[in-house]
């Protein structure tokens, strides 16, 4: 149940063409305190809930708990949570020995791609695409519970 990836910002458009899928998600926030969130989610056509903790000093690891649940509970749970609904397409990459998740986000987020990869050490070796540029795993900012309270349109950019 720990969760250990690494997150980059994707500097170019390179990765369109090595994605194998692309699927619309939708979550919102049923809390986004800092010890733990608990993330609702629309993935396609299924349904998911989720709780996070706190990630460990590096920024790589923390508890990660999900479930299934159907599309219509996820939707009422969707109209209870916080303010600032995330939408984004993910898209996957498989490379050799890992998957990619790249997310394009749309609405106050647009602008904004991020790739995830999920590792089984925090030391672990991966395959770096080209197409990654600056990592900004622990950057709290980048986090989408964070995202959902502060979204990139209204960050400063100098």
């Amino acid at each position: 149940m720990i969760e250990t990836e690494r997150k980059f910002l994707v500097k170019s458009e390179v990765f369109r063409k090595e994605a194998q899928s692309a699927v619309r998600i939708v979550q919102g926030f049923l809390n986004t305190h800092p010890e733990r969130t608990v993330r609702v989610r629309i993935k396609g056509d299924k349904g998911f809930i989720t709780v996070k903790g706190k990630s460990n000093q590096s920024g790589l690891s923390r508890f990660e708990w999900e479930k299934a649940i159907s599309v219509t509970d996820a939707e009422a749970l969707l109209g209870l949570c916080e303010k600032g609904v995330i939408e984004k397409i993910r898209h996957e990459i498989k490379t050799e020995k890992h998957l990619i998740e790249v997310d394009e986000f749309l609405g106050d987020n647009a602008g904004l791609i991020i790739a995830e990869i999920e590792l089984t050490s925090e030391d672990e070796d991966f395959y770096r695409p080209d197409w990654l540029g600056k990592e900004v795993t622990g950057d709290i900012r980048y986090y989408n519970s964070q995202l959902s309270r502060r979204p990139y349109k209204d960050w400063d950019m100098d």
